[in-house]
């Protein structure tokens, strides 16, 4: 195994940040509440900041780094449909597609939270119900990703929530078997 440095310390910081915002927000802050509010333009500002990142940071934070790929995502379950193991040194196609639906999911969360906080929209029944639609959708997505997380690290033994912590990915080198 090679270890070989990925992610920075913006990308692991926007990463462990946002989880520690959208828990806060999820469950423990009131959905009535001035710090519900406050944690939401937190979060916002969260993926603001990560999409500067994304087009100014390093290697495998900037966007042109994990394009969203219909066809990568796809020969990547067909990958892990047949058994065939390609680690990817930055995201991979299918995690990349989760990072641009976590990420307008809450910006559609945080515009339409604002929205309901403004007279113009207040009480306004589609904008809540878009905003709880969101919420629940940003939440499942959550949970695939925790599972493919953990369903691709034990796939291609490469602990990847480890590797957003330290930054590293401990990669297979040629001729392992893995």
């Amino acid at each position: 195994m090679a270890k070989v440095k990925v992610w920075d310390p913006v990308v692991r910081a926007f990463h462990w940040s946002l989880v520690a915002g959208f828990t806060a927000n999820a469950i423990f802050t009131d959905a009535e509440g001035k710090l519900h509010e406050i944690v939401g333009y937190a979060v916002v500002a969260l993926i603001g900041l990560r999409i500067l990142w994304g087009l100014t940071g390093t290697r495998h934070a900037r966007f042109a780094d994990f394009p969203p790929s219909l066809s990568g995502a796809i020969r990547q379950m067909r990958e892990m449909a047949t058994g065939r193991r390609h680690a990817h040194i930055g995201h991979s196609p299918l995690g990349a597609l989760m990072i641009y639906n976590l990420m307008a999911s809450i910006l559609v969360i945080g515009l339409t939270g604002y929205m309901m906080t403004t007279l113009t929209w207040f009480g306004v029944g589609w904008v809540e119900e878009l905003h709880e639609v969101a919420v629940t959708w940003a939440e499942l997505s959550i949970a695939a990703h925790i599972a493919a997380v953990i369903f691709e690290s034990r796939r291609l033994g490469i602990n990847l929530p480890k590797s957003m912590l330290t930054g590293y990915k401990s990669m297979p080198e040629a001729g392992d078997k893995g």
